[in-house]
């Protein structure tokens, strides 16, 4: 058996199966050859030279914002009212802190806090991982003007991202749900005129692109 035959036998399986089969089978091929050379049946594993056909998995990407689209979301804001104030804090925690959705609305109001003079967020992230760090000077403008426009500062084991209160446009004491954060992200985004399809973790991806540390 030499590789020439290894190799003519692949190319007809290519005419009948799909790359990823081939491929297996190729590996197949060898790791019964290795086997045969490790037990002296044979001098040597005549597939090892043999080069399957390539293949290239297409996988699913967040889809990642400028850092001039970041800027107009936020500036397109109203902040005028509790709604607003609450999407600008949330988006920009998001891309400032490169927080998960998840860790961020499992945020407590205290979550935010002072020490040596600059406002810091505690993160807790998949695993039970607490991360703590301090604010990037926007995000702390826009945290502070969210905790003072809203009252809700005086709350500190009350969740940081709620709900609002139905006919009142006030904060509720619920927790924001994911679903909701998500159709928050979506209207305001179309508001702006950002034409990217983003969700939730766009705002990860691109403070980590935009706002390295």
């Amino acid at each position: 058996m030499q590789p020439l035959h290894v190799a003519g036998w692949i190319e007809l399986q290519t005419q009948t199966h799909s790359a990823p089969t081939v491929k297996q089978r190729l590996a197949a091929i060898r790791h019964l050859f290795d086997w045969l050379v490790t037990g002296q049946i044979v001098p040597h594993n005549p597939a090892a030279s043999v080069r399957g056909h390539g293949h290239t998995a297409k996988k699913g990407k967040t889809l990642v914002l400028e850092a001039t689209e970041a800027r107009q979301l936020l500036d397109s804001i109203d902040v005028s009212t509790p709604l607003g104030l609450r999407a600008r804090a949330l988006i920009a925690l998001m891309v400032f802190s490169f927080a998960r959705i998840g860790a961020a609305l499992a945020m407590r109001v205290d979550d935010v806090y002072v020490q040596h003079r600059w406002l810091w967020v505690r993160l807790r992230e998949r695993g039970d991982k607490r991360h703590e760090m301090p604010c990037h000077h926007t995000l702390e403008a826009y945290l502070h003007a969210y905790l003072d426009g809203t009252g809700i500062g005086g709350d500190p084991k009350g969740p940081l991202f709620r709900t609002v209160r139905r006919g009142t446009g006030q904060l509720s004491e619920t927790p924001l749900p994911q679903a909701n954060a998500y159709a928050i992200v979506r209207r305001r985004a179309i508001a702006a005129g950002i034409g990217t399809k983003i969700g939730n973790h766009t705002f990860r991806a691109t403070g980590i692109t935009a706002y390295p540390r």
